[in-house]
């Protein structure tokens, strides 16, 4: 594959600033720096970004969390490896990530599930963390970025 976008460094200086500010709001949040990791690596597994899996894959590593982990969570329901709480935020990432016609998105269940595990602010860095993986896939499937590369 290879990315449509020749040069991404003539994209506005305001576009980054604003991205460096939403991740230091998500990584003030206090949520777990390897749950923030399964959460953008299961949306960009929906979503078929292969620049996000790899760089979560990368990122859940850095923060370290195992290969098992990291490996099996597209399967998270069925795997054991995985806290009450790691599935409550993998629940609301599907279920956010998946918004297509006739999906019911995020149910009352969902969100009473995520309400039992974390704070306000912790929900509101796990949202802002699905929204800007979100808004990555769908950058890196349109101008076809490949995995392996990065951003900046």
């Amino acid at each position: 594959m290879e990315n449509r976008l020749k040069s991404k460094n003539t994209n506005s200086p305001d576009v980054w600033t604003a991205i460096q500010h939403l991740q230091k709001a998500i990584a003030a949040g206090g949520v777990d720096p390897k749950l923030l990791a399964l959460v953008h690596l299961r949306a960009s597994q929906i979503n078929s970004c292969s620049a996000c899996v790899y760089a979560s894959v990368a990122r859940g590593k850095k923060a370290g969390d195992t290969d098992e982990r990291l490996h099996t969570v597209a399967a998270w329901r069925e795997a054991p490896f995985y806290t009450d709480a790691e599935r409550a935020a993998l629940a609301l990432a599907e279920a956010a990530t998946r918004l297509q016609d006739g999906a019911p998105g995020v149910t009352d269940a969902i969100w009473e599930e995520v309400n039992a595990h974390f704070t306000e602010e912790q929900i509101g860095a796990i949202n802002l963390e699905i929204a800007l993986t979100n808004f990555f896939n769908r950058i890196n499937r349109t101008i076809k970025e490949p995995a392996g590369k990065t951003w900046g």
